[in-house]
């Protein structure tokens, strides 16, 4: 009877559970998030957009330039105005044929907005769309 109560005492000591597969499933799980994440560009600031019928979706790859109701022109949240716009879309259209959407503001002035489209258009870029809220229609 000796030799089975040793037995069983060391079996009480080694009860545990064994974290190495579980921290290996988690680092998986967390390259596999981190691989298939899409990252959204966004402009920087909030852009009340007008509505449109004809409104449609448009490439995730593309260059967000915004126009604010006050009249400033902002990418990456920087108010770059009116002379940064050629220069930004010419080194980006260096790397990567994008399209350009401009996000304006329904209180900001067109005229503004049709330079900012007439810069995009000398700096090469061949689409240059304007960013609207489709309706229900």
């Amino acid at each position: 009877m000796g030799r089975f109560s040793e037995s069983i005492a060391d079996d009480e000591g080694e009860t545990g559970i064994d974290m190495s597969p579980l921290i290996d499933c988690v680092f998986i799980l967390l390259i596999f998030f981190i691989v298939t994440t899409v990252f959204v560009e966004e402009t920087g600031v909030e852009v009340d957009r007008p509505e449109a019928a004809s409104a449609s979706q448009l490439e995730k790859t593309s260059l967000l330039i915004a126009l604010t109701a006050a009249g400033e022109i902002v990418y990456d949240g920087r108010n770059i105005g009116i002379g940064g716009v050629q220069p930004l879309v010419r080194q980006m259209l260096q790397k990567d044929p994008v399209p350009i959407i401009v996000q304006a503001d329904k209180n900001s002035g067109s005229g503004l907005l049709v330079q900012i489209i007439g810069e995009a258009k000398a700096a090469g870029a061949e689409k240059v769309s304007v960013a609207a809220l489709a309706t229900g229609g």
